[in-house]
């Protein structure tokens, strides 16, 4: 049942997914937040009727490159913005998703054939742009990618500011030889597809890289350490490798992890309680396409947190059922791509099933053992 008038929805006869258990019940949405949950098989008149399936809360992606994916669909096709902020933001709400940090990377890198464009600060105007004129279905932040190894990171994050919604900085290192990147044969074969370099080239490229991570690789560093507190955004690390990666991680207040590359580094962030995240495209794989750490090893060692996108936008929901399987424990798994997130970055006001939040909900069926979102709702409105 959907009322116009008093801003009231209501959804029946689903399997309720909270933080801790399963129930029968439903749940009452109104003027955009839980009003009331509801307990039984009954289904009041004019409600919707879930017929059993799944209510879990909207999906909450921490780091997706989706929409860089829109905006250049090609290799030097750059597709207009508007076209691609709505695209992007309509695939996410159809696949469950309904806060996202939209992340964007800042300090251009050389890439064998010039400076790769600079294009975060007019992206995220016309986000906002879009956002402000009630375009977009769900809700958005910024998740600002700070490449240390680049030319131009601290004229990138000067542009931004506490009134841009930048909920993440992470700190990014793609120096060749360390990292995501220690097997050079395999950033080879990705670069060289990616960017027709020959082999020549790609040498060239590579001592580049690493003179620039020389020359300023440290200052960068501080300088996004710095910037994240002026925006009062959550500093993230992204693919600690070793142990003294994620001491460094820690003295930088560091409290979530992305995709570290080995089981060292994942048990060294566990230890100095940081959240681990790791990629959707990994755990649904059987493995890292870079050679790094399979994410079903670090669930199956409770070393796994949260799961991200990463790519493929319905992976997030793919795996969580997957995790769900492999725990043997629904409502975990949905905690790793809901609740868990939302606690990591500050949004307390989602996340769960629980009265008085937000009305982001999803309604999930479960057939052949693949998850089929079956309705979608973002602050008690229908989007998906």
């Amino acid at each position: 049942m959907s009322n116009t008038k008093t801003g009231e929805t209501i959804l029946a006869n689903a399997t309720l997914v909270l933080e801790s258990e399963t129930r029968h019940g439903g749940v009452v949405l109104r003027d955009g937040h839980i009003a009331e949950i509801l307990s039984g098989q009954t289904v009041p008149e004019g409600a919707i009727d879930c017929d059993g399936d799944y209510l879990i809360p909207g999906l909450i992606e921490l780091h997706t490159d989706n929409l860089e994916r829109h905006i250049q669909p090609r290799p030097s096709v750059d597709w207009p913005h508007a076209a691609a902020i709505l695209a992007h933001d309509g695939e996410l709400a159809s696949v469950g998703i309904t806060t996202v940090f939209d992340a964007m990377r800042v300090g251009s890198i050389p890439n064998g054939k010039g400076n790769s464009t600079r294009y975060a600060r007019n992206l995220a105007s016309e986000l906002w742009e879009m956002r402000e004129a009630g375009a977009l279905r769900i809700n958005h932040y910024l998740h600002l990618r700070a490449e240390v190894c680049s030319e131009t990171l601290e004229e990138e994050m000067a542009e931004f500011g506490p009134a841009d919604r930048v909920g993440i900085v992470s700190l990014m290192d793609h120096t060749p030889g360390q990292r995501q990147f220690r097997d050079l044969s395999k950033l080879k074969t990705y670069f060289q597809g990616k960017h027709g370099l020959s082999d020549s080239d790609f040498d060239v490229h590579v001592s580049d890289l690493i003179a620039l991570r020389d020359r300023n690789g440290d200052r960068h560093e501080h300088l996004a350490v710095t910037e994240a507190a002026r925006y009062g955004a959550v500093l993230a690390s992204h693919d600690d490798t070793t142990a003294a990666h994620v001491a460094t991680s820690a003295a930088h207040g560091i409290r979530l992890a992305e995709f570290p590359t080995t089981v060292e580094a994942a048990q060294a962030c566990h230890a100095e309680g940081i959240k681990v995240m790791m990629g959707a495209p990994n755990l649904i794989r059987g493995g890292s396409h870079s050679g790094n750490v399979a994410a079903h090893e670090l669930a199956e060692m409770d070393r796994l947190d949260i799961v991200s996108s990463d790519y493929v936008p319905s992976a997030l929901m793919s795996s969580a059922f997957l995790l769900a399987d492999l725990w043997d424990d629904l409502p975990r798994a949905i905690a790793t791509v809901t609740a868990t997130p939302a606690r990591s970055v500050g949004l307390l006001d989602r996340g769960r099933i629980e009265q008085g939040l937000y009305a982001d909900l999803v309604r999930v069926a479960r057939i052949h053992g693949s998850p089929v979102v079956r309705g979608v709702w973002s602050h008690g409105r229908q989007v998906g």
